[in-house]
């Protein structure tokens, strides 16, 4: 059994000899001529030069007034500048560590203050219980259930051993596919049976929108360009199958266009002038223009056209077809069939290396994938592998294959595609069960990189509920999240770590918990250097007192027989002081089955001394989700924490 971990990517040998050699402390000094005035904040920033590298520090609030100091509370940029001491020219392409804690919390230790150094030792080694207040390499697992409902799992470990669940964004119906904006803060996910996609704020980790998006919204994918996300609506009915255009700026749909029947692949050019739409009952590709929104034209690849993949380096849009087993070549200049790959019947799933190099096209009744060549559109490698295939993704090393036969994933080196001979197959456990015992299969990934496509992916298991965490060169997954008793079905990963949103400027967005003169300690390992910032966040002038609440439900028994009304009790109480909480008048409890159905929202009932009470009618068997929510307290269903109930035929 693999126990539960926390894993973090947070330097290496670099950083642990960083960390010997380079002293640190706080300082100021004149501004550098690299910055400018519009990119400096009111109380001119923190600036240190060391080691032949400057590095300007900048907190600047997110709120409509332009001036002020951060407030507790406060949406923040976190910005760092790192520019050669010499030259002023920037730093490019690095991939710096920082971390926020409150000054106060660096306590003396052993008799002395814990430096900067010794704080960040700390957290690099990962030791339980020992996390910043705000770790500015984070990033968080979302993992879409079969309920309607998404996961968001923090992956560190709690002082208990528990990973957490940091939060859970319920929707109205249970997602179907999902897609994240470039910079992801927003989430959008289709929900085929209430024919809308649901938008989620990644930051407050919410649904905000639910848009109109034609009937049986499917498949959804976005442009590059960021302006328009398509929603492949797979009817069977010519006049209801094609795609919906929504703009993700007004949150509206643009625009339908019918474009046969059947499922719909989406993709586009590499400056989003046009879409292609497979449709899968038709044997046809729509071909659509971007800017008019209007279809352009028809073509014809195969009785039964499965996936479609855009190539930048073949500057070519490549369409499978299950039945002839040929991969059609697209040239998106003059909308006509270049050519064909002759692979074999039953191909289907394919997907390109980000550079559009390597294609790689799975054959789920053959259990075998193809690596297609988009220099020379030739088909070099036939690799088998496990069974039953059905997804791939790709770390910068690696393809990884899903199947649906077996618990293993085939990890198909990317180095050695370009050799004459058949690559290697490494093949790693991911789970005890493989995932087709379970009925339903999502579209979305089972498999992502972890950030910045690094060395590591996380893997889901649907026929067990667990998310694996594998670190490439490992004969096995280093540990498993689990995921609180929900069918687990996909996940992606929301990247809270800094990028270079400039050459040389290297920025996050944070949320600040509370007021405090807070260290900021940042870590590059080259040119290596380490130091800690001061920043001074004020208490929220706006602020009013408010206690947390929680729930502790009082349940003995979470088997209720079908049929029967069932009362559930559960306590109300200060999450500071654990005093009970009597006074909610307003409290429901809304709950659902697993799959989606039967939701239904009851009041509930104030027995005295903070104990409240609801009567429940399950009218089906299987497990249910329990949620509790108070609006004259600001309360979600989301915020508080859910409890399961078992529903079984009476004797």
């Amino acid at each position: 059994m693999q126990k539960e971990v926390s894993f973090r990517k947070l330097g290496g040998l670099c950083a642990i000899l960083m960390l010997i050699t380079v002293g640190c402390g706080a300082g100021k000094a004149p501004e550098p001529a690299t910055t400018t005035a519009s990119d400096r904040p009111a109380d001119g920033g923190n600036f240190v030069s060391r080691e032949g590298v400057n590095v300007e520090f900048a907190l600047r609030p997110i709120r409509s007034e332009k001036t002020g100091p951060a407030h507790a509370g406060d949406w923040a940029d976190i910005t760092f500048r790192v520019t050669d001491a010499s030259t002023g020219e920037p730093i490019k392409g690095r991939y710096p560590a920082a971390w926020m804690d409150l000054g106060e919390s660096w306590e003396a230790t052993g008799g002395r203050a814990m430096a900067c150094r010794d704080r960040i030792a700390t957290y690099l080694q990962g030791i339980v219980g020992v996390r910043p207040m705000i770790d500015l390499n984070s990033h968080f697992l979302l993992v879409l259930n079969r309920d309607p409902s998404i996961s968001v799992i923090d992956p560190a470990i709690g002082i208990t051993g528990i990973t957490n669940l940091f939060a859970q964004v319920n929707l109205s119906r249970p997602g179907a596919d999902w897609v994240l904006n470039d910079d992801h803060k927003k989430l959008f996910v289709s929900m085929p049976v209430s024919n809308k996609v649901a938008l989620v704020d990644t930051q407050a980790f919410e649904v905000t929108h639910e848009i109109a998006a034609g009937e049986q919204p499917t498949r959804v994918e976005i442009q590059s360009d960021q302006r328009y996300l398509w929603v492949g609506n797979s009817t069977t009915d010519a006049a209801t199958s094609g795609v919906t255009v929504i703009d993700t700026t007004d949150l509206v749909p643009v625009k339908f266009i019918p474009t046969g029947p059947g499922h719909h692949e989406i993709v586009f050019t590499d400056d989003n002038s046009l879409a292609f739409v497979t449709n899968r009952d038709s044997g046809t590709v729509t071909v659509i223009n971007v800017q008019t929104l209007e279809k352009v034209k028809d073509i014809e690849t195969g009785s039964r056209p499965m996936s479609i993949a855009f190539s930048p380096l073949g500057q070519a849009v490549y369409v499978t077809d299950v039945d002839t087993g040929k991969i059609t070549v697209i040239d998106p200049d003059k909308l006509e069939i270049r050519g064909n790959v002759n692979a074999e019947p039953g191909i289907g799933p394919m997907r390109f290396t980000a550079d559009g190099r390597w294609g790689v096209i799975i054959n789920t009744s053959t259990n075998k994938v193809f690596i297609l060549d988009a220099s020379t559109n030739r088909l070099p490698h036939t690799i088998e592998v496990g069974d039953k295939p059905y997804q791939v993704n790709f770390t910068n090393s690696f393809a990884y294959v899903r199947s649906l036969g077996t618990q293993d994933v085939a990890l198909i080196p990317l180095s050695e595609l370009d050799e004459f001979k058949t690559p290697p197959v490494t093949f790693i456990p991911a789970g005890q069960r493989p995932p087709g015992a379970v009925g339903d299969i999502s579209m979305a990934d089972s498999i992502v990189p972890s950030v910045k496509q690094a060395a590591s992916a996380y893997i889901v298991n649907q026929a067990e509920g667990t998310v694996s965490y594998y670190m490439e060169g490992m004969a096995a997954p280093m540990g498993s999240f689990r995921n609180y008793g929900h069918e687990t079905r996909a996940i992606e990963i929301v990247d809270r770590s800094m990028s270079e949103a400039a050459p040389g400027v290297y920025r996050t967005r944070v949320k600040i918990p509370v007021e405090g003169n807070y260290d900021v300690a940042f870590m590059m390992d080259t040119p290596q250097f380490l130091h800690c910032f001061s920043a001074m966040v004020e208490p929220d002038p706006n602020k009013e007192e408010a206690t947390g609440l929680e729930v502790e439900y009082e349940v003995a028994n979470r088997y209720v027989t079908i049929g029967e009304p069932r009362t559930i009790q559960f306590r109300m109480v200060n999450a500071g002081n654990r005093m009970p909480v009597s006074d909610l008048s307003d409290l429901t409890v809304m709950y659902y089955r697993a799959s989606g159905g039967g939701r239904e929202i009851s009041p509930a009932t104030a027995m005295g001394d903070g104990n409240y009470e609801v009567t429940l009618n399950l009218d089906e068997t299987g497990t249910y989700y329990v949620f509790v929510g108070a609006p004259s307290r600001d309360l979600d269903y989301a915020d508080l924490s859910f409890y399961s109930l078992i529903a079984v035929q009476g004797k």
